[in-house]
Protein backbone atom coordinates (compact mmCIF):
# COMPACT_ATOMS: atom_id res chain seq x y z
CA UNK A 1 0.00 0.00 0.00
CA UNK A 2 1.18 3.68 -1.29
CA UNK A 3 -0.97 5.99 -0.64
CA UNK A 4 0.46 9.30 0.66
CA UNK A 5 -1.25 11.81 2.76
CA UNK A 6 0.15 15.16 3.15
CA UNK A 7 -1.71 17.52 6.19
CA UNK A 8 -1.23 21.03 6.54
CA UNK A 9 2.31 20.32 5.05
CA UNK A 10 4.80 24.34 5.33
CA UNK A 11 8.11 25.06 3.99
CA UNK A 12 9.71 28.00 5.40
CA UNK A 13 13.25 28.73 4.18
CA UNK A 14 16.16 29.98 6.49
CA UNK A 15 15.98 33.84 6.19
CA UNK A 16 12.70 33.51 3.97
CA UNK A 17 9.84 35.96 5.62
CA UNK A 18 6.90 33.92 3.09
CA UNK A 19 6.73 30.43 2.85
CA UNK A 20 7.28 28.24 -0.12
CA UNK A 21 4.58 26.01 0.41
CA UNK A 22 1.72 27.06 3.02
CA UNK A 23 -0.53 25.02 4.14
CA UNK A 24 -0.59 22.05 1.52
CA UNK A 25 -3.05 19.43 2.00
CA UNK A 26 -3.50 16.36 -0.24
CA UNK A 27 -4.60 12.61 -0.13
CA UNK A 28 -2.69 10.73 -2.70
CA UNK A 29 -4.74 6.88 -3.45
CA UNK A 30 -2.35 3.76 -3.88
CA UNK A 31 -1.48 3.55 -7.64
CA UNK A 32 -2.50 6.91 -8.51
CA UNK A 33 -0.75 8.74 -10.78
CA UNK A 34 -0.84 12.64 -9.21
CA UNK A 35 0.61 15.79 -11.22
CA UNK A 36 1.74 18.78 -9.67
CA UNK A 37 1.73 21.66 -12.06
CA UNK A 38 2.36 25.60 -11.64
CA UNK A 39 4.91 28.25 -13.16
CA UNK A 40 8.39 28.50 -11.64
CA UNK A 41 8.92 29.03 -8.10
CA UNK A 42 5.24 27.94 -7.33
CA UNK A 43 6.47 25.22 -4.63
CA UNK A 44 6.01 22.40 -6.41
CA UNK A 45 9.43 20.54 -6.92
CA UNK A 46 9.88 21.78 -2.73
CA UNK A 47 6.81 19.83 -2.23
CA UNK A 48 8.36 16.23 -4.19
CA UNK A 49 11.52 17.01 -2.46
CA UNK A 50 9.68 17.08 0.89
CA UNK A 51 8.23 14.41 0.04
CA UNK A 52 11.32 12.32 -1.05
CA UNK A 53 12.81 13.15 2.27
CA UNK A 54 15.15 15.68 0.68
CA UNK A 55 13.92 19.01 2.10
CA UNK A 56 13.00 18.90 5.74
CA UNK A 57 8.98 19.88 6.75
CA UNK A 58 9.10 22.67 8.44
CA UNK A 59 5.35 22.23 9.53
CA UNK A 60 2.65 19.26 8.84
CA UNK A 61 2.67 15.42 8.81
CA UNK A 62 3.64 13.42 5.52
CA UNK A 63 2.51 9.91 5.61
CA UNK A 64 3.29 6.95 3.25
CA UNK A 65 1.06 4.27 3.83
CA UNK A 66 -0.12 4.63 7.30
CA UNK A 67 3.82 5.31 8.87
CA UNK A 68 4.66 8.93 9.70
CA UNK A 69 7.77 9.62 7.78
CA UNK A 70 8.27 13.83 8.67
CA UNK A 71 11.77 12.04 10.34
CA UNK A 72 12.45 9.01 8.31
CA UNK A 73 15.47 9.20 6.41
CA UNK A 74 15.12 8.89 2.47
CA UNK A 75 16.32 5.42 1.98
CA UNK A 76 13.89 4.12 4.76
CA UNK A 77 10.90 5.36 2.80
CA UNK A 78 10.51 3.16 -0.69
CA UNK A 79 10.24 5.68 -2.85
CA UNK A 80 12.51 6.38 -6.08
CA UNK A 81 13.15 9.69 -7.87
CA UNK A 82 14.00 10.33 -11.21
CA UNK A 83 15.45 13.94 -11.86
CA UNK A 84 15.06 16.42 -14.77
CA UNK A 85 18.86 16.20 -15.29
CA UNK A 86 19.35 12.14 -14.73
CA UNK A 87 21.57 11.85 -12.32
CA UNK A 88 23.48 9.19 -13.78
CA UNK A 89 27.26 8.25 -12.92
CA UNK A 90 29.45 9.65 -16.40
CA UNK A 91 32.29 6.54 -15.23
CA UNK A 92 29.85 3.57 -15.39
CA UNK A 93 27.70 1.60 -17.93
CA UNK A 94 24.39 1.89 -18.14
CA UNK A 95 24.37 -1.49 -16.72
CA UNK A 96 26.44 -0.49 -13.31
CA UNK A 97 24.19 2.66 -13.09
CA UNK A 98 20.74 0.68 -13.11
CA UNK A 99 22.52 -2.04 -10.48
CA UNK A 100 24.40 0.37 -8.16
CA UNK A 101 21.68 1.05 -6.02
CA UNK A 102 21.08 -3.04 -5.56
CA UNK A 103 24.18 -3.06 -4.85
CA UNK A 104 24.70 -0.65 -2.16
CA UNK A 105 21.97 -3.14 -0.43
CA UNK A 106 23.71 -5.90 -0.83
CA UNK A 107 21.07 -7.16 -2.92
CA UNK A 108 22.17 -11.27 -4.23
CA UNK A 109 24.09 -10.83 -7.88
CA UNK A 110 21.52 -13.03 -9.74
CA UNK A 111 18.66 -10.57 -8.18
CA UNK A 112 20.27 -7.47 -9.47
CA UNK A 113 20.97 -9.15 -12.75
CA UNK A 114 17.07 -10.47 -13.12
CA UNK A 115 15.85 -6.64 -12.55
CA UNK A 116 18.39 -5.01 -14.25
CA UNK A 117 17.31 -7.26 -17.24
CA UNK A 118 13.75 -6.87 -16.65
CA UNK A 119 13.92 -3.41 -16.48
CA UNK A 120 16.04 -2.74 -19.15
CA UNK A 121 13.60 -5.03 -21.34
CA UNK A 122 10.20 -3.37 -20.45
CA UNK A 123 12.36 0.14 -21.33
CA UNK A 124 13.84 -0.76 -25.20
CA UNK A 125 17.60 -0.27 -23.58
CA UNK A 126 18.49 -3.95 -23.03
CA UNK A 127 20.91 -3.25 -26.15
CA UNK A 128 22.68 -0.33 -24.64
CA UNK A 129 23.70 -2.23 -21.32
CA UNK A 130 27.47 -2.09 -22.11
CA UNK A 131 27.70 1.26 -23.03
CA UNK A 132 28.49 4.53 -21.45
CA UNK A 133 25.86 8.00 -20.79
CA UNK A 134 27.97 9.84 -22.96
CA UNK A 135 27.26 7.15 -25.47
CA UNK A 136 23.30 7.68 -25.14
CA UNK A 137 20.86 10.51 -26.53
CA UNK A 138 18.89 12.30 -23.98
CA UNK A 139 15.75 9.49 -24.32
CA UNK A 140 18.35 6.98 -23.73
CA UNK A 141 19.75 8.71 -20.67
CA UNK A 142 16.15 9.74 -19.43
CA UNK A 143 15.02 5.67 -20.03
CA UNK A 144 18.58 4.85 -18.16
CA UNK A 145 17.23 7.20 -15.14
CA UNK A 146 13.82 5.52 -15.07
CA UNK A 147 15.12 1.85 -15.39
CA UNK A 148 17.88 3.09 -12.16
CA UNK A 149 14.86 4.19 -10.70
CA UNK A 150 12.40 1.13 -11.70
CA UNK A 151 14.98 -1.96 -10.45
CA UNK A 152 14.26 -0.82 -6.66
CA UNK A 153 10.56 -1.86 -7.05
CA UNK A 154 9.30 1.57 -5.16
CA UNK A 155 6.41 1.82 -3.64
CA UNK A 156 6.06 5.72 -5.11
CA UNK A 157 7.75 7.27 -7.97
CA UNK A 158 8.68 10.95 -7.69
CA UNK A 159 9.56 12.58 -11.30
CA UNK A 160 10.63 16.00 -11.25
CA UNK A 161 10.38 17.26 -14.32
CA UNK A 162 11.90 14.20 -16.53
CA UNK A 163 11.14 16.04 -20.15
CA UNK A 164 11.87 19.00 -20.04
CA UNK A 165 15.48 17.80 -21.19
CA UNK A 166 14.37 16.42 -24.53
CA UNK A 167 13.10 17.74 -27.62
CA UNK A 168 9.44 17.87 -28.45
CA UNK A 169 8.60 15.21 -30.78
CA UNK A 170 10.75 13.29 -28.02
CA UNK A 171 8.84 14.25 -25.43
CA UNK A 172 5.72 13.43 -27.18
CA UNK A 173 6.86 9.40 -27.07
CA UNK A 174 8.34 9.42 -23.60
CA UNK A 175 4.80 10.82 -22.31
CA UNK A 176 3.46 7.84 -23.63
CA UNK A 177 5.92 5.64 -22.53
CA UNK A 178 5.62 6.84 -19.02
CA UNK A 179 1.78 6.50 -19.01
CA UNK A 180 2.14 2.72 -20.32
CA UNK A 181 5.23 2.47 -17.26
CA UNK A 182 2.61 3.44 -15.00
CA UNK A 183 0.27 0.89 -15.82
CA UNK A 184 2.53 -1.99 -15.82
CA UNK A 185 4.18 -0.88 -12.17
CA UNK A 186 0.89 -0.45 -10.89
CA UNK A 187 2.45 1.82 -8.52
CA UNK A 188 1.51 5.85 -6.98
CA UNK A 189 3.12 8.37 -9.21
CA UNK A 190 4.02 11.88 -8.26
CA UNK A 191 5.01 13.92 -11.28
CA UNK A 192 6.32 17.83 -11.19
CA UNK A 193 5.60 20.15 -14.69
CA UNK A 194 5.35 23.24 -15.54
CA UNK A 195 3.91 22.28 -18.81
CA UNK A 196 -0.13 21.90 -18.94
CA UNK A 197 0.14 19.55 -21.63
CA UNK A 198 1.91 17.04 -19.53
CA UNK A 199 -0.45 17.31 -16.99
CA UNK A 200 -3.57 17.12 -19.05
CA UNK A 201 -2.45 13.82 -20.34
CA UNK A 202 -0.77 12.28 -18.02
CA UNK A 203 -2.73 12.35 -14.61
CA UNK A 204 -5.40 10.79 -12.86
CA UNK A 205 -5.77 14.38 -11.20
CA UNK A 206 -4.18 17.55 -11.30
CA UNK A 207 -2.32 19.74 -8.55
CA UNK A 208 -2.16 23.56 -9.70
CA UNK A 209 0.16 25.56 -7.62
CA UNK A 210 0.62 29.31 -7.47
CA UNK A 211 3.11 31.09 -4.14
CA UNK A 212 3.22 27.72 -2.55
CA UNK A 213 -0.85 27.47 -2.01
CA UNK A 214 -2.61 24.89 -3.86
CA UNK A 215 -5.13 26.58 -6.07
CA UNK A 216 -7.40 23.58 -6.94
CA UNK A 217 -7.12 19.27 -7.15
CA UNK A 218 -9.33 17.46 -9.37
CA UNK A 219 -9.24 15.28 -12.69
CA UNK A 220 -7.56 16.83 -16.18
CA UNK A 221 -11.49 17.56 -17.65
CA UNK A 222 -12.62 19.06 -14.63
CA UNK A 223 -9.81 21.71 -14.34
CA UNK A 224 -10.59 22.43 -17.76
CA UNK A 225 -14.57 22.56 -17.65
CA UNK A 226 -14.80 24.09 -13.73
CA UNK A 227 -11.96 26.53 -12.70
CA UNK A 228 -12.32 27.55 -9.63
CA UNK A 229 -10.72 30.98 -9.95
CA UNK A 230 -9.20 32.90 -12.95
CA UNK A 231 -5.59 31.69 -12.39
CA UNK A 232 -6.68 27.69 -12.80
CA UNK A 233 -8.62 29.03 -16.00
CA UNK A 234 -5.68 30.65 -17.33
CA UNK A 235 -3.12 27.92 -16.72
CA UNK A 236 -4.98 24.87 -18.10
CA UNK A 237 -5.40 25.14 -21.84
CA UNK A 238 -3.46 26.18 -24.76
CA UNK A 239 -3.49 28.97 -26.22
CA UNK A 240 -4.83 29.79 -22.48
CA UNK A 241 -8.18 31.32 -21.96
CA UNK A 242 -9.39 34.89 -23.41
CA UNK A 243 -10.56 37.10 -20.58
CA UNK A 244 -12.70 40.25 -21.34
CA UNK A 245 -14.17 43.50 -19.70
CA UNK A 246 -17.42 42.84 -18.94
CA UNK A 247 -20.75 44.22 -17.01
CA UNK A 248 -23.18 41.76 -16.00
CA UNK A 249 -26.62 43.14 -17.15
CA UNK A 250 -30.56 41.72 -16.70
CA UNK A 251 -33.87 42.55 -19.15
CA UNK A 252 -36.98 41.22 -19.18
CA UNK A 253 -35.37 38.25 -21.21
CA UNK A 254 -32.60 37.22 -18.75
CA UNK A 255 -28.92 37.74 -18.24
CA UNK A 256 -26.22 39.19 -20.65
CA UNK A 257 -23.17 40.40 -21.05
CA UNK A 258 -22.40 44.25 -21.85
CA UNK A 259 -18.91 44.30 -23.54
CA UNK A 260 -17.83 47.91 -24.55
CA UNK A 261 -21.51 47.87 -25.80
CA UNK A 262 -21.52 44.35 -27.46
CA UNK A 263 -24.38 42.20 -26.42
CA UNK A 264 -23.35 38.71 -24.93
CA UNK A 265 -26.61 36.69 -24.23
CA UNK A 266 -26.31 34.27 -21.79
CA UNK A 267 -28.36 31.17 -21.58
CA UNK A 268 -31.25 30.74 -19.28
CA UNK A 269 -30.27 26.65 -17.81
CA UNK A 270 -26.93 28.92 -17.43
CA UNK A 271 -27.94 31.06 -15.13
CA UNK A 272 -31.21 29.81 -13.79
CA UNK A 273 -29.63 29.50 -10.07
CA UNK A 274 -29.99 32.52 -8.67
CA UNK A 275 -25.94 32.89 -8.62
CA UNK A 276 -25.76 36.23 -10.85
CA UNK A 277 -28.51 38.24 -9.38
CA UNK A 278 -25.72 39.95 -6.84
CA UNK A 279 -23.56 40.64 -9.66
CA UNK A 280 -26.43 42.70 -11.71
CA UNK A 281 -25.03 46.24 -12.77
CA UNK A 282 -21.55 45.34 -11.60
CA UNK A 283 -18.00 44.61 -13.58
CA UNK A 284 -17.34 40.89 -14.23
CA UNK A 285 -14.66 39.19 -16.17
CA UNK A 286 -15.75 37.33 -19.10
CA UNK A 287 -13.59 33.95 -20.11
CA UNK A 288 -14.48 32.04 -23.22
CA UNK A 289 -11.61 29.13 -24.57
CA UNK A 290 -10.22 29.72 -28.26
CA UNK A 291 -11.94 26.91 -29.30
CA UNK A 292 -15.10 28.26 -28.35
CA UNK A 293 -14.55 31.30 -30.85
CA UNK A 294 -15.89 30.99 -34.40
CA UNK A 295 -15.70 32.71 -37.70
CA UNK A 296 -18.07 29.94 -39.58
CA UNK A 297 -21.24 31.28 -40.98
CA UNK A 298 -23.26 28.43 -39.67
CA UNK A 299 -21.68 29.00 -36.22
CA UNK A 300 -22.31 32.34 -36.12
CA UNK A 301 -25.94 32.17 -37.50
CA UNK A 302 -26.99 29.78 -34.39
CA UNK A 303 -25.16 31.77 -32.38
CA UNK A 304 -26.49 35.24 -33.35
CA UNK A 305 -26.66 37.12 -29.72
CA UNK A 306 -23.09 36.50 -29.04
CA UNK A 307 -21.57 38.08 -32.32
CA UNK A 308 -18.62 40.25 -32.11
CA UNK A 309 -16.41 42.30 -35.12
CA UNK A 310 -13.01 41.95 -34.56
CA UNK A 311 -9.71 42.93 -36.56
CA UNK A 312 -7.23 39.76 -37.61
CA UNK A 313 -3.84 40.97 -36.24
CA UNK A 314 -2.28 37.28 -37.02
CA UNK A 315 -3.28 33.94 -38.89
CA UNK A 316 -1.76 31.07 -37.98
CA UNK A 317 -2.09 27.82 -40.00
CA UNK A 318 -1.28 25.26 -37.55
CA UNK A 319 -2.25 22.49 -39.97
CA UNK A 320 -5.04 21.15 -38.43
CA UNK A 321 -6.44 24.14 -37.91
CA UNK A 322 -5.96 28.06 -37.36
CA UNK A 323 -4.95 30.20 -34.61
CA UNK A 324 -6.41 33.96 -35.31
CA UNK A 325 -5.09 36.46 -33.10
CA UNK A 326 -8.23 38.99 -32.80
CA UNK A 327 -8.40 42.45 -31.77
CA UNK A 328 -11.50 43.98 -30.44
CA UNK A 329 -12.21 47.10 -29.08
CA UNK A 330 -8.78 47.36 -27.69
CA UNK A 331 -9.16 43.90 -26.23
CA UNK A 332 -7.29 40.91 -27.53
CA UNK A 333 -8.17 37.45 -27.96
CA UNK A 334 -7.29 34.32 -29.33
CA UNK A 335 -9.89 32.55 -31.43
CA UNK A 336 -9.35 28.89 -32.89
CA UNK A 337 -11.21 28.35 -36.05
CA UNK A 338 -11.07 25.75 -39.11
CA UNK A 339 -9.06 25.56 -41.44
CA UNK A 340 -11.07 26.74 -44.24
CA UNK A 341 -10.90 30.09 -42.59
CA UNK A 342 -10.96 33.06 -45.18
CA UNK A 343 -10.09 35.61 -42.46
CA UNK A 344 -6.17 37.43 -43.34
CA UNK A 345 -4.52 39.62 -41.39
CA UNK A 346 -5.62 43.64 -40.86
CA UNK A 347 -9.00 41.89 -42.10
CA UNK A 348 -12.36 42.43 -40.32
CA UNK A 349 -14.05 39.52 -39.61
CA UNK A 350 -17.27 38.49 -37.51
CA UNK A 351 -16.85 35.97 -34.99
CA UNK A 352 -19.38 34.67 -32.12
CA UNK A 353 -19.05 32.59 -29.04
CA UNK A 354 -20.46 29.35 -28.18
CA UNK A 355 -22.71 31.37 -24.89
CA UNK A 356 -22.56 27.78 -22.86
CA UNK A 357 -19.00 28.27 -22.72
CA UNK A 358 -18.56 31.57 -21.20
CA UNK A 359 -17.09 31.35 -17.49
CA UNK A 360 -17.31 34.67 -15.20
CA UNK A 361 -15.24 35.48 -12.80
CA UNK A 362 -14.74 38.41 -10.15
CA UNK A 363 -12.57 41.05 -10.88
CA UNK A 364 -11.45 41.10 -7.78
CA UNK A 365 -11.30 38.24 -5.81
CA UNK A 366 -10.66 36.49 -9.26
CA UNK A 367 -12.73 33.72 -8.27
CA UNK A 368 -15.82 31.54 -10.39
CA UNK A 369 -18.91 33.12 -10.63
CA UNK A 370 -19.68 30.92 -13.31
CA UNK A 371 -18.81 28.03 -15.41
Amino acid sequence: MASISLQHIYKVYPGATEPSVKDFNLEIADKEFIIFVGPSGCGKSTTLRMVAGLEEITKGELYIGDRLVNDVPPKDRDIAMVFQNYALYPHMTVYKNMAFGLELRKTPKDEIDKRVREAAKILDIDHLLDRKPKALSGGQRQRVALGRAMVRNPAVFLLDEPLSNLDAKLRTSMRTEIIKLHQKLATTFIYVTHDQTEAMTMGDRIVVMKDGVVQQVDTPQNLYDFPCNMFVAGFIGSPQMNFLDATLQKDANGFYLDLAGDKIVLPAEKTADGKLDAYVGKAVKAGIRPEDIKDDPEFIAKHGGCKLNATVEVSELMGSEIYLYLVYKGNKMTARVAPTSKAKNGAEVAVAFDPHKVHLFDPETELTILN
